[in-house]
């Protein structure tokens, strides 16, 4: 039976009792959990409203039309340009987890354009080569405060973008700007300590900067929107790195029942299609895990939401615990996967001579500015003479998450005799 706020409950133009009252153009009726764009908390530099779009809908379209988001079509997830067409990139990945996080959304009754929104950003402050470049960084940054993609995202979006005449970044909406900072959780607790997550590191500098000039709740959790589509992200990797993985040649089909929840679909595939060719049996157990896990969130989901009775979206927020999930069974199929992957696919023999590789690139890309800042460009290297050493090293941080694998490649080329192949 739909839940009674389900827009199951409403005629197929998905409106509701208050259909017309206070909306903005392209706003449809939500859930009563759902975030409102007509009740969003603003933006930090009050801009007119659109008469053609609504909050979210100009947040997402910001996104797509920022530098960063074009610089995730050469940022590699694990595999390096040269490994093949078919492999995916940043780009693909953020396009996939859009797809599931608006899936989502829709089914929940949420608000689908926060929601993509959220997807499209949640990675555009990825270093270039993966989660190999962000390690690299991190170490190069332990003195100077560190480096995590997240917040990085966020200096992104509110600092480093310069495309608007009245204001640095994109001036994000709020909720779009809570739900990129906390959406795996609050980052402190009630006593205004760092949460476990962030206990050992620390909360990130420029999320604590930015929070001292627009307070984004840093105790709470995010919007069902931003839950959505985090889970989102961890479906779409799960998927599409057993997809890549197998393309590669890292391993067959047959390993994969090492994980209990993917010999199932495998048995299940096999009975259907007795004799299938490879590659097409491996697009049916790709198709299969999605669907799994994103009619397990629903479901989940749904009973949260009815147990919670959230009457607004800050009901979410103040639950004190996710309230969009995945059930245990999945939650234990999801770190199976992801214990299957990590030393078969991201640590395997014949990736992680380029892993090392690649942070090498990037360390001394690193040292390289640090020692002599203006080897960078002039518009990064302008100004520094007078930066402090933590403020120098943040700039080139800036500089370096920005680049693309090639790029990154590229200088590396130019300031040294001998560059990396990556192969």
């Amino acid at each position: 039976m739909p839940h009674p706020q389900s827009p199951d409950n409403f005629g197929p133009d998905n409106t509701g009792p208050d259909d017309g009252a206070g909306r903005e153009p392209g706003e449809r009726w939500r859930a009563a959990y759902a975030c409102r764009s007509s009740q969003s908390r603003g933006r930090l530099v009050e801009e007119p409203g659109s008469a053609t779009r609504n909050q979210f809908q100009r947040d997402r379209d910001r996104i797509i039309h920022s530098t960063a988001f074009r610089r995730l079509k050469h940022k590699t997830q694990v595999f390096v340009a040269h490994e093949g067409d078919h492999f995916r990139t940043r780009l693909t990945h953020t396009i996939e987890v859009a797809q599931i996080a608006r899936s989502l959304a829709r089914a929940l009754g949420l608000d689908e354009d926060l929601a993509e929104a959220l997807a499209l950003a949640h990675d555009l402050g990825h270093t270039p080569f993966g989660h190999t470049g962000e390690d690299a960084l991190d170490d190069c940054m332990a003195g100077f405060g560190g480096f995590d993609h997240n917040a990085q995202t966020l200096r992104i979006v509110t600092r480093l973008e310069r495309r608007y005449a009245g204001f640095d970044g994109l001036n994000l909406s709020w909720e779009t700007l809570e739900g990129l900072v906390k959406h795996n959780g609050p980052l402190i607790g009630a006593d205004g300590r760092p949460t476990a997550r962030y206990a050992k590191a620390g909360i990130s500098a420029a999320i604590l900067e930015y929070n001292a000039r627009q307070d984004l709740r840093l105790d709470s959790h995010a919007s069902a929107e931003a839950q959505a589509a985090a889970l989102a992200d961890d479906i779409a990797y799960n998927a599409h790195d057993i997809d890549d993985g197998l393309r590669a040649g890292l391993f067959e089909l047959a390993d994969l029942r090492a994980v209990p929840f993917l010999s199932g679909l495998i048995d299940e595939i096999e009975w259907l299609h007795p004799g299938l060719e490879a590659a097409r049996g491996a697009n049916e157990l790709v198709r299969r895990v999605i669907t799994c896990f994103v009619e397990d969130v629903i479901a989940q989901s749904q009973a949260r939401i009815a147990a919670l009775a959230p009457a607004d979206a800050d009901a979410i927020r103040r639950a004190g615990h996710p309230v969009i999930a995945f059930s245990e069974a999945i939650e234990t199929a999801d770190r199976e996967i992801k214990a299957f992957l990590y030393p078969n696919m991201y640590r395997h023999p014949r990736i992680a001579p380029i892993r090392a590789q690649a942070a090498e690139v990037v360390r001394e890309l690193f040292g390289r500015f640090l020692a002599d800042p203006a080897a960078m460009p002039g518009e990064w290297a302008t100004g520094c003479e007078g930066l402090e050493l933590p403020r120098l090293a943040r700039r080139i941080a800036d500089y370096i998450a920005g680049m693309t694998d090639g790029y990154a490649q590229g200088e590396h080329r130019r300031l040294f005799d001998e560059t990396p192949s990556l192969r």
